[in-house]
């Protein structure tokens, strides 16, 4: 993805994010730009300094890249459940820093030791109980392979820390072209 895409991207995340936190309906119009109209997974992080302030994707795509963007970045706005009792606020706005991750396929694993870190992401999924980092959470911790995907179902999934090597647990693996701006600066 280019830069000019990218740029796109962000600036109907941010749109968006403004909208959401100041109570207003996010006002998307039509893009032009076939490679942004395509349907792909996403998701939009938000963080003030290296504090979470939202996160949340989706992989099997209902719209265009586009409109998800801008969907998951309201979501990431307002909706993230971790963050019900501390919302985001206007004022807290210019400090935000967002990051879009594209995402490519996911693929199923029968090997999630053959992962990659900080190339892979993993969607781990067990009946109903599922849990995914994205591939830049295990460069941000420094975690190992085993702790990747023990975090990811012991705190994601909220399964055992073990599930992830047993066979009626799915592991999948995808990856994520990511990028990232301060609100700020788009």
């Amino acid at each position: 993805m280019n830069k000019d895409h990218q740029h796109t991207l962000l600036k109907a995340a941010k749109d968006a994010v403004n909208a959401a936190v100041h109570g207003r309906r996010a006002v998307g119009g039509d893009c032009t730009v076939p490679e942004l109209n395509v349907r792909q997974g996403c998701f939009v992080t938000l963080k003030n300094g290296e504090r979470l302030r939202g996160c949340i994707g989706q992989f099997t795509p209902d719209k265009t890249l586009i409109a998800l963007v801008r969907e998951m970045a309201v979501a990431a706005a307002v909706r993230d459940p971790r963050f019900r009792r501390d919302p985001i606020t206007p004022s807290e706005l210019e400090q935000l820093d967002i990051e879009i991750s594209v995402l490519s396929a996911m693929e199923r694993t029968d090997d999630p030791l053959s992962l990659e870190l900080g190339k892979h992401g993993i969607y781990i999924v067990r009946g109903v109980q599922s849990g995914c980092f994205l591939p830049q959470v295990a460069t941000e911790t420094g975690w190992s392979k085993e702790e990747f995907l023990d975090y990811c179902c012991a705190h994601k999934a909220g399964l055992p820390p073990d599930a992830w090597k047993h066979p009626d647990t799915e592991v999948y693996l995808f990856t994520a072209d990511a990028f990232h701006a301060a609100y700020s600066d788009i």
